[in-house]
């Protein structure tokens, strides 16, 4: 079979360059760190996590990204084998401990023969005697490339800026007014029900916190970085706060599920750190990605009960992510219409979220080892997760000329039931099912149509 390239060693690339070896295709994955580094990054490892920790809900029958896990387990996702090898508790999500999980992607990688792992980066278009290329450079995809790919497209790159949240030493956190608790006590898939450290404020030091929060001096933008928007998932905690002081009370500080012991009631507000490596002693503030500098970040924060004394092993930061406008620019395989010889994979494809983006990584890897079988590539259905997603970005939801025009606004999408078909399923009155009972349909039928789509891909390739 013919080689394939992938160039980026993120969770997008490493995902697909698994799936091509796995399928019996030869491939070269390109990573151009620690040659050329990033913003961002810290390792040259593999798979390296630069914001959360968290892959979200896990969640199979309620959630559409814990479908999204089960339907990526079910493909044989190296990157959800090393994410369920290397958790740590997180209440009812999946969230691992940074390092081992990258460790072991790389070691994965690096052991399969099909895999030819080469460090350097790839400056413009891929050369031309690359017949296939898989594109998973990322949101901190080089400039080179970026403006290679933005010439041979005609198309701006569209961006959007995304926030990394501090991380504190467990040891130095004060637990005679913080409290170990998930919301509404929900047992993870760790098995631990008090995943989350908990720091209360009353409506005092809450409405203190915000008005420090948002008086903060934060970094300032470089001029060509003025216009690009902030992805709505992901705000900084300070922006969210200037959006209206109770902002903050009703997304990442709501008390709701959470009874402070010292008190027995709900706290006006809390602060929740889950915890971030195996060894329990790095916590990071969820929801708390912030562009503050440094030292405000070290004033303000030491002002939350129970981080008074609060050591930071990594403060919180922010950086540019680019992605193109999909519904435009590719075709229903992840390939460019203007060169069909490059597929792309990950953020760069206008998905938000690690595991949106290791899927998109997963079916790149699919198509192309399909085409080098000689094969046409099978999608997924669309009533699963993983065919819902790759809809939505390659505009299939869209009327043909909207397509070819691209969307009036395309901005980065994390998986969620909207994204899915209606149901045909009713109650026995005849009535469309809503709430739990309407999420457990649709993942009752995107797992079953799931296991019909890769029993077909299976009995091809025999």
């Amino acid at each position: 079979m013919s080689l394939v390239h992938v160039i980026g060693g993120g969770l997008a690339g490493s995902e697909a360059a698994w799936q091509l070896a796995k399928a019996g295709v030869p491939v070269t994955l390109h990573e151009m760190r620690p040659v050329r580094p990033t913003e961002a990054h810290l390792t040259d490892k593999l798979a390296e996590l630069v914001c959360s920790n968290s892959f979200r809900s896990d969640d199979a029958e309620n959630n559409a990204v814990g479908l999204l896990h089960e339907e990526m387990r079910r493909a044989r996702s190296l990157i959800m084998a090393a994410a369920d090898a290397n958790q740590v508790p997180a209440g009812g999500a999946l969230a691992v401990d940074r390092e081992g999980f990258a460790d072991a992607v790389e070691a994965a990688l690096t052991a399969e023969p099909g895999v030819t792992i080469e460090r350097g980066e790839i400056a413009g278009l891929p050369p031309a005697e690359w017949s296939s290329v898989i594109v998973a450079t990322g949101p901190l995809t080089s400039p080179a490339l970026s403006d290679a790919i933005r010439a041979l497209t005609g198309e701006e790159s569209l961006a959007f800026f995304d926030a990394i949240a501090p991380i504190v030493y467990k040891d130095s956190i004060d637990f005679t007014k913080a409290w170990f608790q998930s919301r509404y006590d929900k047992e993870g898939p760790g098995g631990d029900k008090a995943a989350y450290i908990n720091c209360p404020l009353d409506e005092e030091q809450y409405h203190a916190f915000i008005g420090a929060l948002v008086a903060a001096t934060r970094t300032e933008f470089k001029e060509w970085e003025t216009s690009t928007p902030y992805f709505e998932g992901c705000l900084p905690i300070e922006v969210m706060a200037e959006r209206g002081p109770m902002t903050p009370a009703f997304g990442p500080m709501k008390p709701v599920g959470l009874t402070d012991p010292n008190t027995g009631k709900r706290a006006f507000a809390v602060v929740q750190l889950r915890q971030d490596n195996a060894i329990g002693t790095l916590y990071n503030m969820v929801g708390f990605q912030t562009k503050l500098k440094y030292a405000e970040q070290s004033r303000v924060f030491t002002t939350i009960p129970g981080l008074e004394k609060a050591r930071f092993a990594r403060l919180g930061g922010i950086h540019r992510n680019t992605f193109l406008n999909a519904p435009k620019l590719l075709d229903p395989t992840l390939r460019l219409k203007a060169d069909e010889r490059l597929r792309f994979a990950g953020q760069i494809t206008g998905v938000e979220g690690y595991v949106e983006s290791a899927a998109m990584g997963l079916l790149a890897g699919r198509f192309a080892a399909a085409e080098a079988d000689g094969k046409a590539p099978s999608a997924p259905p669309l009533t699963t997760a993983m065919g819902a997603l790759l809809n939505h970005i390659t505009g299939g939801h869209l009327g043909a000329e909207t397509v070819e025009s691209g969307p009036r606004s395309f901005q980065p999408m994390n998986i969620n039931f909207g994204l899915f078909p209606p149901l045909i399923e009713t109650t026995d009155k005849g009535r469309p099912l809503k709430g739990r009972a309407r999420k457990q349909a649709m993942a009752r039928r995107a797992l079953a149509d799931t296991d019909a789509w890769l029993g077909a891909n299976r009995a091809a390739a025999e």
